[in-house]
Formats: structure tokens, sequence, C-alpha cells
């Protein structure tokens, strides 16, 4: 009945098991990945894989979402959610329930906790070529204009600094799970935003570690009240705001709490440049550039839109995360 979903029993059974109490799963309302009842109390079941950083943005994004369309309390059922997260969704007072038993509910006069049965690791969900470093860097460019999916392979070579050979391979490997349609005259996009959901996450898991190179602070407190003169740097190599920082600038929306600069240059250049001073602790994430500038050039000091709504959901935070939908709205309409 479930597909691919059927670990919401499994999970719901062993969370029984462990507490010694009824729990009742509903499969026949379409609108939900399923109904749980506990001691008469509903919740919609939102069903994952898997949770863990990479992907956490877009479930706290799902569950906002769908937290608007009801008034039932919600639950995630995954097969697996990583400690950190599970430590996270209790401090947050989001009920879970993985299919080991480990699970947290409160709701009125129910308060359900178990940790420590052991969990089986999922394996990565991202592991097509396509979702590699290299597809990675491919499908930024066709999230980013879609006119790239009109350019040659050698083309797309070397915009990239992707091999001709990777290129062909990653988009014949599109074109088998339908990210891409091929006709006589062009290729499209297909299935857009389920896209970009794999794409947020391959590249929250597997490029986005290899571009972070320091955590920083201004040592000038005003530098964060005129954040926005900061990057005012001329002949001197491309530093670009991402995240909130970003956000701020697209939508107009936010107030930056923490910034993100992604620059062609070290963080002792930026350290240099901008009076700022190294700190496990900062609230300036310093990040590698990856794609080629030239293309990609505009006159607001930002990176690219898919990279700031990236940025932006995967922190988890609310004001983000409302922040990211208006720029997939209002700068990325072609994804939607």
């Amino acid at each position: 009945m479930y597909r691919k979903n059927d670990f919401i029993y499994d999970a719901s059974v062993q969370l029984e098991t462990i507490i010694g109490f009824p729990i009742i799963i509903e499969s026949s309302r379409k609108e939900y990945d399923a109904i749980l009842t506990i001691n008469n109390y509903q919740f919609v079941v939102v069903s994952k894989t898997e949770v863990r950083t990479a992907n956490k943005g877009l479930v706290y994004a799902q569950l906002k979402e769908i937290e608007q369309k009801t008034k039932k309390p919600l639950v995630v059922i995954a097969k697996f959610i990583a400690s950190d997260i599970a430590k996270e969704f209790k401090e947050k007072g989001i009920n879970y329930i993985d299919v080991a038993g480990n699970g947290f509910i409160k709701q009125g006069n129910i308060l359900i906790f178990v940790s420590g049965q052991k969990a089986q690791i999922a394996q990565k969900t991202n592991q097509a070529r396509a979702f590699q470093e290299a597809g990675i860097k491919l499908i930024f460019n066709f999230l980013s204009d879609s006119k790239n999916l009109m350019l040659s392979y050698r083309e797309l070579a070397e915009k990239t600094g992707i091999a001709i050979g990777s290129v062909s391979n990653i988009i014949r490997e599109l074109e088998d799970i339908h990210f891409i349609l091929k006709t006589e005259r062009k290729r499209v996009l297909k299935n857009k935003p389920e896209l970009l959901n794999r794409w947020v996450i391959a590249y929250n898991d597997i490029l986005r570690p290899k571009l972070f190179k320091r955590k920083m602070r201004f040592a000038d407190k005003n530098r964060y009240v005129k954040w926005r003169d900061v990057l005012q740097v001329n002949d001197k190599g491309a530093f670009l705001w991402s995240g909130e920082p970003a956000g701020a600038i697209y939508t107009n929306y936010l107030k930056p709490a923490a910034f993100t600069i992604y620059t062609d240059k070290n963080w002792q250049e930026c350290a240099k440049l901008f009076n700022m001073v190294p700190d496990e602790n900062g609230d300036i994430e310093i990040m590698a550039i990856f794609w080629n500038i030239e293309h990609y050039n505009n006159n607001k000091q930002t990176v690219p839109p898919v990279i700031t709504y990236t940025d932006l959901i995967n922190t988890g935070l609310d004001r983000n995360i409302e922040t990211a939908r208006l720029i997939l709205e209002n700068e990325l309409p072609n994804i939607k």
C-alpha cells in the first residue's frame, strides 16, 4: 500500500512494542502519508526515508508547509534519523519516530520519549553519478539558467570545468532518471522541484563541506550594522554574499544574524580586507566559489539565487525558510 514508505508500519509497531500502548495507523487519507492515533490524539504523518544534516532544512520546510494546511499535530516517521537531528527535533518540540523505536511524542497528556534503540544507518540516497561532485556542478548550471541545456557538451565542459565524457554521462543519466527530456530539437528539464530538492541534499552532503574555508567574525562590531558596505572591494577578487545577507538583498525581508561569503580568495585575504578574525564560533562563514563567476555576474554582490536558496534552507530556521520560499517564487520561477 505504501510503496516506498511501508516503514511507517514498522516504526509504529516497534514503538508500540516498547511503550506497551496501542498505536493506530490509518492510510486511507490521500492528502497525508498517514494518520497516526495514540490515546485518541491524531497526528499527521510526514514520512522520510532518512533525516540527516544534508536534508533537515528541506524537512523543516515541508513541516512548515503542512502545518499551515492542517490543524492537526505532526509526527515525522523515518527509517533513520541522525542522533543530532533527533536531539534537535526534541528541543524544538517536533514529534518523531524511527524504525528502531526511538521517538519523541508530546501532545496533551501524552509524553513519550524513547532513545538508545539501535538504528540501522540508512544508505545515502544521492549515490547516482548525477549527484556526485561533477553532476552537482553541472545541474547547478541547469537550475540557474535553463538555456544552458541547449549548449553542446563541449560548451558545457568549458563552462563548468567538467570533462566532456562526464558531461555526456551525467546528462544521459539525468535522462534515464527522468529529469531531462531530450527531443529532436532541444533538451528540457523535467520534475524540477524534485530535482532541486535532490540537488540541495547532494550539495549539502557532498560539495559544500569541501568549499568551507573558515569561521570568522568582524573585529569591529559596527561592521555588523553596516554589513551592506562590507564587500565594496574593487580589483581584489570575488566576494559575494549568500545565506541571510543575500536573502536580505533579494527580498528585503530579512535582517541578517549570520553571514556567508563565497570568494575565490583565501580566508586570510578576507581577514585582511574586511577586518575579520578567525573564530570557530563566529557568525561569518567563508566559502569557496565553485562556479564560473564570469557567467553569473550580477550587480547585487550575491551568489546566484540557487545557492542563496540552498544556504537559507539548510539552516532550518523558520525566517530563513520563508525567505528561501520568496526567492524560489521571485528569482527562480522556472523551477516552481
